[in-house]
């Protein structure tokens, strides 16, 4: 039995890969951006073992959930799930003035892998629009450029990866690997999305908890439980180490080696 904390699990591909794991005798913690959405997530999965409250939006609200996570105990798994979409027109700005994007998908999930005490297991949500883009570690937060949404979410699902693949080589005694669910009707990926929503959290909930000899590697990205070659740049030590860089200066949290 495994013990898995997942971000952004109060609905969506979180609260099913979270669903699964439970079915499969895991214990399970959730996580939701508020109260009202932690009763939402008590409600859908009340055999979860508890949900931790906070809003990645911000560099307190990252601290908070990774100390609510630390009181817990230790857990054998992380999920990086929670992000946010592609279909933001402009560029909008958190309290600590950085793009929401930037904030939920990339800088995030670095401030908890950073404080989070280190699990057995990794795993960083990315996206088939990584592989197009391009890491843009001179101007991540698009201070410089005409704000594009799909660029913007492309590059930093692409640094989702780079994080796990460099935790990889940073950390060898933790699994940390990466995978694209698919374009599926999500909230975020829309009503018209067309793959098989079915496939979309079981690659997650595999490398969490899974016995299988091919689900304990690391430095790996998936997609449909099956190893998928990523964007070259995710294997790129130099920007996996200026995106490290990058993260630290922007949250004030550098990363334990």
């Amino acid at each position: 039995m495994s013990r898995v904390f997942i971000s952004g699990s109060s609905t969506g591909l979180g609260l099913m890969a979270a669903g699964l794991l439970i079915e499969q005798g895991h214990k399970v913690v959730l996580h939701a951006r508020n109260a009202a959405r932690a009763d939402e997530a008590r409600s859908a999965l009340p055999a979860a073992e508890g949900v931790v409250i906070g809003d990645l939006t911000t560099i307190a609200g990252a601290r908070i959930v990774a100390e609510q996570v630390n009181a817990l105990g230790l857990f054998d798994a992380v999920i990086h799930n929670a992000a946010v979409g592609y279909r933001e027109p402009k560029r909008i700005v958190t309290e600590d003035g950085l793009p929401h994007l930037f904030a939920v998908n990339t800088l995030a999930p670095y401030i908890l892998t950073a404080l989070i005490e280190r699990p057995k297991r990794l795993i960083y949500l990315s996206s088939g629009m990584h592989h197009h883009a391009h890491a843009n570690l001179a101007d991540p937060t698009w201070a410089r450029c005409s704000w594009n949404g799909s660029a913007a979410y492309a590059e930093s699902k692409l640094h989702d990866v780079q994080l796990a693949f460099g935790i990889a080589r940073l950390w060898p005694n933790v699994l940390s690997n990466a995978l694209e669910p698919g374009w599926v009707p999500t909230r975020m990926g829309g009503p018209s999305a067309p793959d098989d929503i079915d496939k979309a959290y079981v690659t997650q909930a595999w490398l969490a908890a899974s016995s299988d000899h091919s689900a304990q590697v690391t430095g790996r990205y998936f997609f449909h439980l099956q190893p998928l070659e990523p964007n070259p740049e995710a294997r790129d030590e130099y920007l996996q180490t200026q995106l490290f860089d990058v993260c630290s200066r922007y949250s004030g949290i550098a990363l334990p080696n």
